[in-house]
């Protein structure tokens, strides 16, 4: 099972990566229902003058207008970063079915690193997590990212 996360979450870094190359933070990810990728995005925050164009916030939008249906039952989301607790509550909403990310997010994780609204046992949708799945290269890439703004 980790080697078919791997391989989701390297097409997560991807976007991940083409947000890097726009000058915004670069988290990435994507949306797989019955193997096959259903929405996709990439931090848009800058580009787009949107406090909620996180890059889970525009997979989630992708894969419910693909499968023109605001219940995401089945598919998995892929995401280079914990979740910040809007992304999360989204998930929630959203009746996803499984979330598998990379890095932790020491400033906004809602997996249990600052707020853990994913496994809030008062809500009627439970999220499955799988975390840390190449945890190493989604830090590496927040870090380059940061390290440059500072330079």
């Amino acid at each position: 099972m980790m080697d078919e996360y791997e391989r989701w979450m390297r097409l997560a870094l991807a976007q991940a990566e083409t947000a890097l190359a726009l000058g915004e933070v670069p988290v990435g990810a994507v949306a797989v229902l019955d193997g096959e990728i259903i929405g996709a995005g990439f931090n848009r925050k800058e580009s787009d003058q949107d406090p909620t164009a996180h890059a889970e916030m525009i997979a989630l939008r992708a894969a419910a207008a693909r499968l023109d249906n605001w219940r995401l039952i089945g598919v998995t989301l892929y995401c280079t970063l914990e979740p910040c607790p809007m992304c999360a509550g989204a998930m929630i909403q959203g009746r996803l079915s499984r979330l598998v990310y990379g890095a932790r997010d020491t400033r906004f994780g809602a997996d249990g690193t600052i707020i853990d609204v994913l496994g809030q046992p008062a809500f009627n949708h439970r999220v499955e997590v799988v975390s840390g799945v190449l945890a190493h290269e989604a830090g590496e890439l927040l870090q380059r990212f940061f390290r440059s703004l500072r330079e």
